[in-house]
């Protein structure tokens, strides 16, 4: 039996890369078992398999990856949005990548939770529900996979919880700037039926982050009317 008191909370597993906030940890590991491999219908060897995973949100991590890769060698190979938020409302990410260099597939996962932190700053979680959003002037091949972002064009995304609230988000996000939806998520419709509704958007830059920023006062103003204002696991950036 394994005593897990007596396991330290520094880990020094090689695949262990770190951790960032929402309960969102880094591995990576190298000359993956090939049976494994193939059951995972990648289609194609890799040296390293770098994994990005968290309980709370999806867009930050998702983001912060598109940026890691377009700094790497490496590529997307799936990710999922399964229902979870610590037993809240919404989702969480699990992202693998791959890469024939160790250490470039390790730098990439680095560089994922140090943005990671970064773009928590955008969601908001209280008792009654949560809000996410993310913003990318430069859509790259995660988000193009993801949500089906423009390549090379501004992206927005945001997620309110309870789902009513994330329509009217999107209702007066869309209302208050030019912009194209390339993703529009209810429980029912690619969310793991998580209760959310999330819209994706590309379009000018300026646009983009004018919708995004919409979406956010309104968002906050509908969660704060239930009752609790929402805790922020770091410093809004939009």
């Amino acid at each position: 039996m394994v005593d897990v008191h007596s396991i330290s909370t520094h880990c020094t597993r090689t695949e262990f890369v770190g951790i960032a906030v929402l309960d969102t940890i880094g591995l990576v590991i190298s000359g993956i078992d090939e049976t494994l491999l193939e059951k995972m219908n990648i289609g194609k060897k890799y040296r390293a398999l770098g994994l990005l995973s968290s309980r709370t949100g999806a867009a930050g991590q998702l983001t912060a990856m598109d940026d890691a890769l377009k700094a790497t060698n490496t590529e997307l190979l799936s990710f999922d949005l399964p229902r979870d938020t610590k037993g809240w409302g919404g989702h969480g990410n699990y992202i693998v990548i791959g890469g024939q260099d160790v250490s470039d597939v390790r730098h990439a996962i680095e560089v994922a939770l140090e943005l990671t932190n970064r773009n928590a700053g955008e969601v908001y979680i209280s008792e009654s529900g949560h809000l996410e959003f993310a913003y990318s002037a430069n859509a790259g091949e995660v988000l193009v996979k993801a949500f089906g972002a423009k390549p090379g064009q501004a992206f927005g995304f945001f997620a309110g919880s309870p789902a009513a609230i994330g329509l009217v988000m999107s209702d007066h996000a869309m209302k208050a700037a030019d912009v194209e939806i390339i993703s529009y998520m209810t429980p029912s419709i690619g969310t793991s039926h998580s209760n959310e509704v999330i819209l994706a958007i590309s379009g000018d830059a300026s646009a983009v982050k004018a919708a995004v920023l919409e979406a956010r006062q309104v968002g906050l103003e509908l969660l704060i009317a239930m009752g609790t204002y929402p805790e922020i696991p770091g410093t809004p950036y939009l």
